[in-house]
């Protein structure tokens, strides 16, 4: 997936700005169903996931046990509507009966990071 970078120019101050948006280009989708979700705190700040890389409670990441790393995925919140789109980086979650671990910036996006666990409908978002 290729991910784009968004290019801003303030005409009066002639400054440029650069930032990574990795949602800029999908086109596409896919619901591929949901239950209940969790989330990983701060107390695992640091640790490598899965993927190798070090788990930040501030990025917008997630656990799965069977997508792709890299994966781009919608998480909604049914009960609120809110959502948050994570990149899988780890796997999990290994609790019976959740389908996604989501990382604590997530969990505060779609309204979760007090209740501990939400139930949760997935997309999965491709760029074909």
């Amino acid at each position: 997936m290729m991910i784009p970078l968004l290019l801003t120019v303030s005409a009066a101050a002639q400054e440029v700005e650069v930032t990574d948006n990795p949602i800029a280009d999908i086109v596409d989708e896919t619901e591929i169903g949901g239950g209940m979700a969790s989330y990983y705190g701060s107390e695992l700040a640091g640790n490598r996931t899965a993927s190798g890389e070090r788990f930040d409670p501030a990025q917008l990441t997630a656990a799965h046990r069977s997508l792709p790393f890299g994966s781009l995925v919608r998480v909604t919140n049914t009960s609120n509507g809110d959502s948050v789109v994570v990149r899988i980086n780890d796997r999990g979650p290994f609790a019976h009966g959740r389908v996604i671990d989501v990382s604590t910036a997530a969990a505060r996006e779609i309204g979760m990071h007090r209740s501990g666990t939400a139930r949760v409908k997935l997309a999965l978002l491709s760029d074909d």
